[in-house]
């Protein structure tokens, strides 16, 4: 249940006043993303979509006709659920993920769970090593690492435990479907082994998760089954190594 909602810009785009445009072409010329297109009327405008508000053609404009504004790209919510509030953002289409809203959605989760005398707060990291995940990690006491038995998933691995040794950040791991390629398991644990991080589960394939996601529903709240308890003992080994009580 959505509480509020706000809007959300993550920075400006140009756009053309067509009425003071004199049809130069300077700003085409000028853009090297290519965002800035001519018209019928032998005019320009600028293609939203491809421009990176980089502001190039605004300062340059010998008539001052283009300007900088901050579109909606997406929204921000706080909401209550079931299992506790929750700070969360959806996107337009096609716009891109950025720091700034992970940044945002952080600091008010942040001061939401000082606000309602909360211990932990639980952040949802995307996968990779951009901009979005170091602004994801920023402040953590730990990184719980979810990997899989793929050569991408240990290749994945590896950079983002590099990315939390250079940033600080304890970090353990937990292998998903780990028993659907023992081989790859074994790798992953070679690697955290390498990189001393702890295994703090591994979750079995278990169809169970494909019912809950069906019912809208957490695995863990479908009753007794393998991931069930393999996510239960993950937690708690994620307490253990956080010094909570599960």
């Amino acid at each position: 249940t959505v509480r509020q909602a706000w809007n959300f810009s993550g920075g400006s785009k140009a756009r053309v006043r067509q009425e003071d445009c004199t049809g130069c072409g300077l700003c085409q010329e000028l853009c090297r993303f290519e965002a800035i297109r001519g018209d019928r009327e032998g005019g320009f405008f600028v293609d939203p979509i491809a421009c990176e508000g980089c502001g190039l053609c605004h300062d340059h404009c010998p008539v001052q006709a283009i300007e900088l504004v901050d579109p909606i790209e997406g929204t921000w919510s706080v909401s209550d659920t079931a299992y506790g509030p929750m700070v969360h953002a959806r996107l337009g289409p096609g716009e891109s993920n950025s720091g700034k809203l992970v940044t945002l959605v952080r600091r008010e989760s942040k001061a939401l769970a000082q606000l309602e005398g909360r211990e932990l707060v639980l952040v949802d990291g995307s996968p990779g090593i951009g901009c979005p995940v170091m602004a994801s990690l920023t402040d953590a006491a730990m990184a719980l690492i979810v990997t899989e038995p793929s050569v991408a998933g240990i290749h994945d691995l590896r950079r983002v435990a590099t990315l939390c040794e250079q940033l600080k950040i304890p970090a353990c791991v937990a292998i998903n479907k780990f028993d659907l390629h023992p081989e790859s398991s074994a790798q992953i644990e070679e690697v955290a082994k390498q990189s001393n991080l702890p295994i703090v589960g591994r979750i079995r394939y278990d169809a169970a998760v494909t019912r809950a996601q069906i019912q809208h529903k957490p695995v863990v709240d479908l009753g007794p089954g393998m991931a069930e308890q393999d996510i239960r003992q993950l937690w708690k080994n994620l307490c253990q190594e956080l010094n909570l009580d599960a």
